[in-house]
């Protein structure tokens, strides 16, 4: 940290151990969900704790990308919720730091994670993807540990169904034993009876040694049947039997270039060089579909025929067939019996079936080439989205911790989640869609980062100026204004006064407002019918300047120390000024709003209620200054 001013110092200290942390909480998260998602592939199968260990280590390398962003998110909005907890953030601000200042040493930080993430999707992803599903394919095809319960048929054996009644623990003796081979086909398959046996593994753990004692074994001899009504079997009794049986217990690790040659296993220049090269046999089959397609020949018609030229060479180019009639398809039947008619027939959708199946065949391969140039193009496009990712959730997450000033894993953790939810699905969305060949690759794969950036831009541009994006109150008269609900107006009784008020002066303002009052009350037309609703309606500019001398007017009596003109004033009405109560402005913009009628009406209707509610607050505030100027002059 050499070389970095105190403040950087102090935000990268506060920053660094929550991402630290953050990063590995995440990252066990998902390294759990792996596991619960692949429990049944490693349990019983016998695994070394070595084996299980290194697939958990390319696991987590594996799962850093998508514990990458959200620890990202959660770790910004942790440090910035803290500072402004603790008003660090207001002293910073106080001294003149802006918010995006104090912000730049963990940009530049998040600069170095994107291009680190890059090159660790581009060099380290394809190893660790390569050894872990060659590793968890290779835990696939492992035989499972051999454990025989007691009571019920054990059939993980190959070609064998074992069943035993009791067994030793201590020295592993079974004892009741059943056991139907089934190893040369259900057909010639054969039954075992032992009083007690034995299994034990070869020293090569390649085959199963099996060793009973005192029973009979029934075998179907259908094999040997042949040409004969009744399938002889054998019997056999004996004191002592010795079985062996094929049955690898060794893990087997399978070779990794299978894997390597997929998608998940190359970096950026072979993704690009796999992408080039089958785009180009797409091409070449394409073009070679379609010349074939073009020169088919049909009844013997071809479409290209060969025209001499000067040199004697000839040359083929396209023709068409110059008719002197229409082709009579019907003269075909005419001296054909009815089987030949139906030979014809047949004949004739039989080679449609086979050109349709051809075609079919060629399309499903064009399908195939398609499907693995959108997979390694979707491969590809992630190298970036990543990088990008961790840059977007740090401009969501420093913004929003400023914004909420929370700290601590409370508030962090349960919006981190939800966000990290939303971009999950939105992601997810955009891969399958890229993935079916419904969009673009480029686009399906950038399609949460088209999704994020505005809210990351939205919440950086409220965090900085300190916009009270939260604020519900601020929501509410939105709303209100918007669907034109009545405010309710709160006066309280002021202890301090600084600004006394004069009986005259008060007097003279209500005067003058009620005057007003009434004589706009009277100018206006308050139940308009359509059309002069939509061309005219009320003056609405003056009505906004009637509202501001009232609040005007509300401010100043707020200060009286009478109680019954403060509680009268409570009873003032909050006059809305809407653009629903002069819709035509200009007045041709209301004739083409009258015209559309399907829309106009119900809102016609509406606005009419609207005006009728401003009518009534007008009248109420007419009466209710009256009472006032009533109670001022008693007292005076």
């Amino acid at each position: 940290m050499l070389g970095l001013k105190r403040m950087d110092r102090f935000m990268l200290q506060s920053f660094l151990p929550l991402f630290v942390m953050t990063f590995l909480i995440c990252l066990f998260i998902v390294l759990m969900q792996f596991l619960w998602r692949f429990i049944d592939d490693l349990v019983g199968k016998g695994l070394g704790i070595e084996v299980i260990a290194e697939l958990f280590f390319y696991a987590a390398l594996t799962m850093i990308p998508m514990a990458l962003p959200l620890a990202i998110l959660l770790a910004s909005l942790m440090t910035f919720g803290n500072l402004g907890e603790q008003f660090e953030l207001t002293a910073m601000k106080a001294a003149g730091v802006s918010l995006l200042r104090s912000m730049m040493p963990l940009t530049v930080l998040m600069v170095f994670i994107a291009i680190g993430a890059f090159f660790f999707q581009n060099n380290v992803l394809p190893v660790a993807q390569t050894k872990m599903w060659t590793l968890l394919y290779s835990m696939r095809q492992k035989s499972p540990e051999l454990e025989i319960p007691e009571g019920v048929f054990y059939d993980q054996v190959p070609g064998y169904n074992f069943y035993v009644t009791e067994k030793n623990q201590e020295t592993g003796m079974l004892y009741g034993m059943m056991i139907y081979d089934i190893s040369k086909g259900f057909e010639n398959s054969s039954i075992i009876l032992a009083d007690s046996g034995r299994l034990a593994f070869t020293p090569d753990k390649e085959h199963l040694y099996l060793k009973l004692w005192n029973g009979e074994s029934f075998e179907n001899l259908k094999d040997a049947a042949t040409g004969m009504k009744n399938v002889p079997y054998r019997r056999e009794s004996f004191d002592v039997k010795e079985i062996m049986m094929s049955f690898d217990a060794n893990f087997n690790r399978m070779d990794e270039q299978g894997m390597r040659s997929q998608y998940v296993g190359k970096n950026y220049s072979e993704l690009r060089a796999t992408i080039d090269s089958v785009s180009r046999t797409i091409d070449t089959l394409s073009h070679q579909y379609g010349t074939s397609l073009r020169e088919e020949r049909f009844f013997n018609l071809s479409r290209t025929v060969s025209v001499p030229t000067d040199s004697g060479i000839a040359t083929r180019v396209r023709a068409d067939v110059v008719l002197t009639a229409p082709l009579n398809i019907d003269s075909i039947f005419r001296g054909a019996n009815s089987e030949m008619t139906r030979t014809y027939l047949e004949q004739a959708l039989n080679k449609a079936r086979r050109m349709k199946q051809e075609y079919e065949y060629r399309s499903f391969t064009l399908q195939d080439d398609w499907k693995t140039v959108r997979k390694h193009g979707i491969e590809l496009q992630k190298k970036f989205t990543l990088s990008f990712a961790c840059i977007i959730f740090f401009f969501i997450g420093a913004p929003l911790g400023a914004i909420i000033r929370k700290g601590g894993l409370g508030m962090p953790l349960v919006i981190s989640v939800f966000l990290f939810i939303f971009y999950y699905i939105i992601d997810n969305t955009g891969y399958k869609l890229a993935r079916d060949g419904k969009w673009e690759v480029w686009q399906g794969m950038w399609l949460s980062a088209a999704v994020l950036l505005p809210l990351g831009i939205f919440l950086t541009y409220k965090a900085v100026n300190d916009s009270a994006v939260f604020n519900a109150d601020a929501y509410a008269n939105l709303f209100r204004k918007f669907f034109g609900i009545n405010e309710v107006r709160k006066i309280e009784m002021k202890t301090v006064i600084m600004d006394e008020v004069e009986t005259p002066v008060a007097l003279d303002r209500l005067r003058t407002l009620r005057s007003e009052l009434e004589a706009y009350t009277k100018s206006q037309q308050f139940k308009p019918g359509y059309l002069a609703y939509w061309t005219r309606g009320i003056d609405v500019d003056r009505l906004r300047r009637l509202r501001d001398r009232l609040e005007a007017d509300v401010e100043y009596l707020s200060n009286s120390r009478n109680r019954s003109v403060i509680l009268k004033l409570m009873d003032m009405p909050v006059i809305r000024v809407m653009a629903l109560l002069q819709p035509g402005r200009p007045r041709w913009a209301g004739w083409i709003e009258a015209a559309v009628v399907p829309l106009a009406l119900p809102l016609w209707l509406y606005g009419r209620r609207l005006l009728r509610e401003v009518n009534h607050e007008l009248t109420t505030a007419i009466n209710v200054t009256s009472q006032i100027i009533d109670i001022i002059s008693t007292d005076e």
